[in-house]
Parts: structure tokens; C-alpha cells; sequence
């Protein structure tokens, strides 16, 4: 039997990777313009923006049972140019409607793709004497930064909308096509009964919720919270999440050898702590330097927490890997959704650096729980 852990079958996952991050981030730099096509205000717009993450959180828990039947190439092929083809219509969409339409249809195609790369690249690593997850999940982080860069850079030249989205989704498209041949190929089988997640895939998908929230948080909140303890000038307030994205990134490329070298418990343990202690200091030090260093902190200590967790999803026993892994990121992504509302209504109760205690209070549990999610 062939195995699963190849040379060509790394490079499909990487391509995966790479290809979701980088075709999620073109969108980012189309929202005002998007918004401005369409003649929105910023309230419809954010109701607008729910339907990504619904197309999302459905797509999700079906690509699991789909990939647990048939393999994950053709769900990976199928949200890899559901994501590419839905790029250049988020830029031309002229009326609500369509741009609700899709959105939709882009976040199912990217919670499909997700799903579905993640168990690809369970197959491939379960077969490799190294661990290889966090090195999959950089991809993602590099892509992000290629997909955002290179259509702000294409907009700042001048280039319309939906030329720079066609570049977006040439480049993402080509990608999924060059994965494609390398793929593993789709196993048939019984189709597998669907299930209520059990308690040891329920602890894992928590800790993805608790761990992606963070991620949220630093995103949609991280810049007001500098702005509003005087670290920073407004225009400098995206400056604290850019250095956190660089150190998540820099933690996954190096974090196999990490794994490898420490077991998924010391990492779980230690990366949470790191975590905590970021948060520790960007909250305490009224020194700018300090404070910007505890975004560092925050995205090395957090950055190989979720390829663990879904190493882990991947070798449970209790349920079918597929399907365990669609449990883990569908929470997880119902974490990221839902954590700027959580931090905005902490913080109107609180305060928000009292709303980001609470958040590294949450990552107390990752190193608490360590123990026992690694054993089982």
C-alpha cells in the first residue's frame, strides 16, 4: 500500500494551505470597496459580513462526514475553486444581495477547504516519523500575508477591484490545480454515522474556541486597547496584531522541530504559559516597547496550540478522524465569531483590559488541561 506521507502529497497540503490563506486575505483589502459598490451602510455591512461565517459554520460539519466517506481531495478541490471563483464576484457584486449571495457561497467554499486540508494533513502527518502539522499551518499564515499584500499593492497601483481580484483568484486558483495531482486520492467506503462529538473531542474543539477567540480578539480589539491606554498613535494602532502575526508565523514554520523535540503536552503546557505571560505583560507595562513585546509573546506562545490540537484530533480513537476534526474547527470558528461580541460586551460590563484578563484566564486551561488531552 502506498503511503500516505510522500514528498508530492506534503507539497498538495502545503499548496492547500497556502491556497486558503491567501485567497481569505485577498478579501480583506476589497471590503471598502465592496461596501461602496454595493451602497451599504456600516450596519448592513456587518450583517453582510455574518453570511461568511454562516456559509462557514454549515459547510463545515458536512465536509467532515463528506471527507470521512470519501476522502478529502474532492472537498479540497471543490472549496479550493469555490474560494477562487467567488473572489472576483465579491468585487463586482453590485447589490446586497449578491454580495450576501456570495459571501455565503466564499465561506462555505472556505469552511469546505479548511475542513478538509486539515484531514489531508492528518493522513499525511499519521504516517511520518516527524511531526509536520505546524509547518501545514504556516502555509496558511505565509499565504495570508502574500493574499493581503499583493492585492493592497495591486489597489495602490491603481488596478480596479476586480482586476486585483482576478490576480487573487488566478494565483489561489493555480495553486489548488497545482495540489490537485498530488492529492491522496478519495477512498470510498460506509458512510459514516453522524455524531454528537464525545467528551475528549469536546475538550479539544473548546481549547480551539479558546485559542482562536484570542486570535479574534487581538484582531478586532487589539489596536483600541493600545490606542486607549496611550501606547500608541492611532495610525499605529494595527501595529501590535502585525507583530503578533509575524511571531505565529515564525512559531509555526520552526514548530515541528519544537514538537518533535518537546511531545505535544510540553508544547500545549509551555505555549499556553508564553501565552498567558504575553498577556501578563502587554496588560501590566505602560511602556510601549513592553506592551508591543507581549503581542510577540502572545502569537509565539499560541502559535503551535491549534496544530497540536489537531494532531490530536487526528489520533483519537473515539470517533472518526473526519469527523473529529470538523468538531474542532467548526468551534473554533464559532470562537473567532463570536469572540469580538464576548470581548465588546466584557468590556462594556468591565473595561477592556479587564476584558483581556478574562481572555488569558482562558488560556490558564490549555497548560491546565495539557495532561489529559495529550493522553488520551
Amino acid at each position: 500500500m502506498t503511503s500516505a506521507n510522500t514528498s508530492d502529497t506534503r507539497l498538495a497540503t502545503r499548496l492547500a494551505f497556502f491556497a486558503a490563506g491567501f485567497a481569505m486575505s485577498c478579501w480583506a483589502p476589497l471590503v471598502p470597496f465592496a461596501k461602496a459598490r454595493s451602497g451599504v451602510d456600516e450596519a448592513q455591512l456587518g450583517l453582510l459580513l455574518l453570511c461568511l461565517g454562516i456559509g462557514s459554520l454549515i459547510a463545515m460539519p458536512v465536509t467532515g462526514w463528506l471527507s470521512a466517506r470519501s476522502g478529502s481531495r474532492p472537498m479540497i478541490l471543490l472549496g479550493g475553486i469555490g474560494m477562487a471563483l467567488c473572489l472576483p464576484v465579491l468585487a463586482a457584486a453590485g447589490q446586497p444581495w449578491l454580495l450576501a449571495l456570495a459571501l455565503l457561497l466564499f465561506g462555505a467554499s472556505l469552511g469546505t477547504l479548511d475542513v478538509a486540508m486539515n484531514v489531508h494533513a492528518v493522513a499525511v502527518e499519521r504516517e511520518s516519523d516527524r511531526p509536520l502539522m505546524s509547518g501545514f499551518h504556516a502555509l496558511f499564515s505565509v499565504g495570508g500575508f502574500g493574499g493581503a499584500g499583493l492585492v493592497t499593492l495591486m489597489l495602490s497601483q491603481g488596478l480596479s477591484p476586480l482586476a486585483a481580484a482576478g490576480v487573487g483568484s488566478a494565483v489561489a486558483l493555480a495553486a489548488v490545480l497545482g495540489a490537485a495531482p498530488r492529492l491522496l486520492r478519495a477512498q470510498g467506503g460506509e458512510p459514516p454515522k453522524l455524531a454528537v462529538p464525545r467528551a475528549a473531542v469536546l475538550l479539544l474543539a473548546g481549547l480551539a474556541a479558546i485559542t482562536f477567540l484570542v486570535e479574534g480578539a487581538l484582531l478586532d480589539w487589539g489596536a483600541l486597547l493600545l490606542v486607549g491606554r496611550g501606547l500608541v498613535e492611532p495610525a499605529g494602532g494595527g501595529l501590535g496584531y502585525m507583530l503578533f502575526s509575524i511571531a505565529m508565523t515564525v512559531g509555526r514554520l520552526t514548530g515541528d522541530r519544537i514538537v518533535m523535540a518537546l511531545g505535544d503536552r510540553r508544547v500545549l503546557v509551555q505555549g499556553g504559559l508564553l501565552t498567558v505571560a504575553g498577556f501578563a505583560i502587554l496588560l501590566s507595562w505602560d511602556w510601549q516597547p513592553g506592551a508591543l513585546a507581549g503581542f510577540v509573546l502572545i502569537g509565539l506562545g499560541a502559535s503551535n496550540i491549534v496544530p497540536v490540537l489537531f494532531s490530536l484530533a487526528g489520533r483519537q480513537t473515539v470517533m472518526p478522524p473526519a469527523l473529529a476534526i470538523a468538531a474542532v474547527t467548526t468551534t473554533g470558528y464559532a470562537g473567532i465569531l463570536a469572540g469580538p461580541a464576548l470581548i465588546g460586551f466584557a468590556s462594556h460590563l468591565t473595561s477592556l483590559p479587564i476584558a483581556f484578563w478574562m481572555l488569558a484566564a482562558l488560556m490558564a486551561f490549555i497548560p491546565a488541561t495539557a495532561r489529559i488531552v495529550a493522553a488520551r
